[in-house]
């Protein structure tokens, strides 16, 4: 029998993640505490009034914290290439 230890991020009573290295789940835990801190900023903005949408932002800019620190500061980062849609990446091959 293994012994399994795991790391549970839990925020207001709710299990939000779990993981297996107690690092991984403090940095995901900081995460979460800049999305509240984000959330609490735009709610103050009065532009997001839905509170799903306001969330979904937060969260956005919380998980992508290191391109918008670059933002903010003006520099330039290279463009990100995303990979195309699936339906869209299909081609039609015609037999010769």
């Amino acid at each position: 029998m293994a012994v399994i230890v795991k790391y549970v991020v839990e925020r207001n009573g709710e299990e939000k993640m779990t993981f297996a290295s107690k690092s991984e789940a403090d940095a995901y835990d900081k995460m979460l505490d800049v999305a509240d801190e984000l959330e609490v900023m735009l709610k103050g903005s009065g532009l997001l009034e839905n509170d799903d949408n306001r969330e979904a932002v937060a969260m956005f800019l919380a998980e992508n914290k290191d391109d918008l620190l670059q933002a903010l500061k003006g520099k330039k980062k290279a463009p990100v290439v995303k990979p195309a849609p699936k339906a869209a990446a299909k081609k039609s091959v015609k037999a010769a």
